[in-house]
């Protein structure tokens, strides 16, 4: 179907959510998918999309048309969140809002579909006392939440597909976190790296160091020449290593094959070359872009043929 084909261009929204796109990009991106996937008809869907920063501990949202979020804060009953629900993919037209929203420690975050909570026997409301209800102990195994939830609402009438997705917010500890200010001059770049390599050296990943210094120093240029104003370079030691590059800029940027006769204009294939997930996202005050790199875990690292390697050039 065209709604398929626009799932299979953006990419399924998933983990990456982390460190992607903001709120209410993916679903403007949707959108738009959606109307241009055929004109002759109209496809309609919800969604609602959440971003994390495991640093700041806030989340943004943004609903096209769906069912609110729960979150259960330890201590706290389930609450709804609210997000203010946009018009659904396909009908455009209007922008998606944005809420920003602080998340504890260890906070329960669910989302779903309206299958779970409405039938032609269940009223809305009812559905969303009795998930709310349901989502009591949230301390227990996510999995184990899960079942409950489904066990206790009623999910076998069969007239909707049911989907349930749950998180547990866990932010980072300040050791895991480098955070620093750049002015917007030449010898950012040198000091970049010199901070980047610092700061893996710390941690222990030396094996890490050449590889970030490298990606580290095109992020940082690309800033310095596309760019506006300060930059700002962070470094998050999670289950990988994160990258962000932040300016006040607004403008994309996009990857592109460079000509053999280019000076330049190689620096996001090889951010896209050697890190294993690279993206932009734009913020309420510019962009960051970022990578992310898998931690040293004793296994050699994957051998890339000579074809790729010499796709750069």
């Amino acid at each position: 179907s065209a709604l398929d084909e626009v799932a299979r261009g953006l990419g399924a929204p998933g983990a990456a959510s982390a460190s992607g796109g903001g709120g209410a990009q993916w679903p403007a991106r949707a959108a738009r998918k959606s109307r241009e996937a055929d004109l002759a008809e109209v496809y309609l869907a919800t969604c609602v999309y959440a971003v994390y920063d495991p640093v700041t501990r806030r989340c943004t949202f943004a609903n096209a048309g769906h069912l609110p979020p729960v979150v259960v804060e330890p201590g706290e009953a389930a609450l709804l969140l609210d997000v203010p629900p946009g018009m659904p993919l396909g009908v455009g037209g209007e922008p998606f809002e944005e809420v920003e929203v602080e998340l504890k420690e260890g906070a329960l975050l669910a989302l779903y579909t309206d299958g779970l909570v409405e039938s032609r026997d269940h009223p809305l409301d009812e559905g969303l006392a009795a998930l709310r209800k349901a989502l009591v102990e949230p301390a227990q195994p996510l999995e184990d939440v899960c079942d409950r939830v489904l066990g206790s609402l009623h999910t076998r009438h069969g007239e909707d597909d049911i989907a349930l997705l749950m998180a547990r917010i866990q932010g980072l500890p300040t050791e895991a976190v480098g955070d620093w200010r750049l002015p917007r001059e030449p010898r950012s770049v040198g000091r970049a790296r010199e901070l980047a390599r610092g700061q893996l050296t710390s941690w222990g990943l030396d094996d890490l160091v050449d590889t970030t210094e490298l990606l580290v120093s095109e992020l940082v240029t690309n800033a310095l020449r596309y760019g506006e104003g300060e930059i700002r370079l962070r470094l998050l030691r999670d289950r990988t290593l994160v990258c962000e590059v932040w300016d006040a800029g607004l403008v994309q940027p996009r990857r592109r094959r460079a000509r053999d006769t280019d000076e330049g204009g190689r620096g996001l294939q090889l951010v896209g070359l050697l890190s294993a997930a690279w993206g932009a996202r734009r913020t309420p005050r510019g962009k960051t872009v970022w990578f992310e790199l898998p931690l040293p875990d004793g296994r050699p690292p994957a051998e890339r043929s000579v074809e790729e390697l010499l796709s750069m050039f």
